[in-house]
């Protein structure tokens, strides 16, 4: 990846600027939140790269436009947008299965599919680079994830039998992934419940912990207003039984994240689907903010087709997820677009700690090209036919077929010569946020030049 020579200096100048024009807008909502959220990024190279994403596609955006594998088709699928290695695990499906794959789809849009593998495959360098393997073993890792996405994509498009491309469940999975359902499987709703509420008066209800904000009468009319918008979004599928969507209780929350946007948002306690006190559920009302990815794919088409970003993202994950949370939906308050969801207790991510030899993650690796692949596969004619009309798997097949031989090569430099900017980034807005120069109401002081950082990026 070719990179201009900037000083720290320059470098933390353009970083200030690009999440000023990304973020600069959301701190006041709670500027304590985000200033925690920022020192989140500051942890470690890994946390600044999922913080960033605005910072990622930024310099992207600022190189050569198209290039191998990317043509009019596969310019304009839908892609998760912030993949990375925290974004996988294990979740419960609308059929009742235990699924492991991609989540957290709040950046989800319609781009370029190589820049999901990208942003994936910088994350695994900065990982294997925590974990004090070489730039050989980490390319050796990106190749393994780059190789399986091309298999499984190229199976998805010649039309393989469902048996031979199967998700992975309880019966497919195998080593961490198996294991990460199984942590999943372990967990109950009731589980949940007795964290968030207590039952006082033959009734539960919400309690109160550090994360929580009680609301005056004038807050609660509006967020139940806008759960009467919330039902309308729903299929019909998911309101046979009306009595599921009585709420008992209304409660806020303290934004969190790793990216300064941390909003508050909103629980509402339902009845659930009957009237046993352990099956109540918790869905989240929860801002959603514009995709990094969107300032950077300027087809009008594109950002007219949404109403607006809950709507955007529930349209994106119900692309790229089959059968997703049936408690999917979104909202308008404030008059701002909202994402709603169930805050689910098996929800369960992958744990990389215990993985650290090479051995043990080029399969872990490998498994999730397959599982990106059918993310990027899942689209369906009843998900934004207008925006993606043609079959993504075919698309990418057909691109990557073009140059074989290049396709894992272009990865793993890739993400070997922007895992090292990452790192020098993350020094450098570490220096600023300690110099307390990072703009807007998460706190400028009068911090002078970044000292000592003066290696080209």
């Amino acid at each position: 990846m070719s990179v201009p020579q900037l000083s720290a200096e320059q470098r933390g100048e353009e970083i200030l600027a690009v999440l000023d024009t990304a973020y600069g807008r959301f701190p006041a909502a709670d500027p304590a939140a985000s200033r925690a959220a920022l020192r989140k990024m500051a942890a470690s190279a890994l946390a600044f790269h999922r913080g960033a994403a605005c910072l990622f596609y930024h310099d992207l955006a600022a190189q050569r436009r198209g290039g191998p594998y990317l043509d009019d088709r596969t310019s304009r699928v839908w892609i998760h947008g912030d993949l990375h290695t925290d974004r996988f695990g294990a979740h419960l499906d609308a059929e009742g299965r235990l699924v492991f794959g991609a989540d957290g789809f709040e950046e989800a849009y319609v781009g370029p599919f190589l820049w999901d593998l990208k942003r994936f495959a910088v994350s695994l360098a900065l990982l294997g680079h925590a974990k004090a393997l070489g730039d050989a073993q980490i390319a050796a890792l990106v190749t393994a994830y780059a190789s399986a996405y091309r298999e499984r994509i190229h199976a998805l498009a010649t039309g393989a039998k469902s048996d031979e491309v199967p998700p992975f469940t309880l019966d497919t999975a195998r080593g961490p992934l198996l294991g990460t359902l199984r942590a999943a499987r372990a967990r109950t709703r009731s589980g949940l419940l007795g964290t968030m509420t207590e039952v006082r008066d033959f009734e539960r209800r919400f309690t109160a912990d550090a994360g929580s904000l009680e609301l005056d009468a004038a807050d609660r009319y509006k967020v139940l207003a806008a759960f009467d918008g919330y039902l309308e979004s729903l299929p019909d599928s998911s309101l046979a039984r009306p009595e599921s969507y009585r709420v008992k209780d209304v409660m806020g929350r303290r934004g969190t994240g790793t990216g300064p946007a941390a909003l508050p948002s909103y629980d509402i306690l339902l009845e659930g689907h009957s009237d046993a006190l352990e099956n109540d559920v918790v869905i989240r009302v929860a801002p959603a903010r514009t995709p990094a990815v969107a300032r950077h794919v300027t087809d009008p088409a594109i950002a007219g087709y949404f109403q607006h970003e809950g709507h955007r993202t529930v349209v994106t994950r119900r692309a790229l997820q089959p059968h997703p949370d049936p408690w999917l939906g979104w909202t308008e308050l404030d008059g701002t677009g909202r994402l709603v969801a169930e805050v689910s207790p098996y929800t369960v991510a992958l744990d990389w700690s215990d993985l650290d030899d090479p051995e043990e993650l080029e399969p872990v690796v490998a498994d999730l090209g397959r599982a990106t692949a059918a993310m990027h596969a899942a689209a369906h004619d009843t998900s934004g036919e207008s925006l993606v009309p043609f079959s993504t798997e075919r698309a990418v097949d057909a691109a990557i077929a073009a140059d074989e031989d290049g396709f894992a090569p272009l990865l793993a430099d890739f993400a070997l010569a922007y895992g090292a900017r990452v790192r020098a980034d993350h020094r450098i807005f570490t220096e600023l946020l300690r110099d307390d120069r990072i703009p807007g109401p998460w706190g400028r002081g009068t911090g002078g030049s970044l000292p000592s950082l003066t290696a080209p990026l």
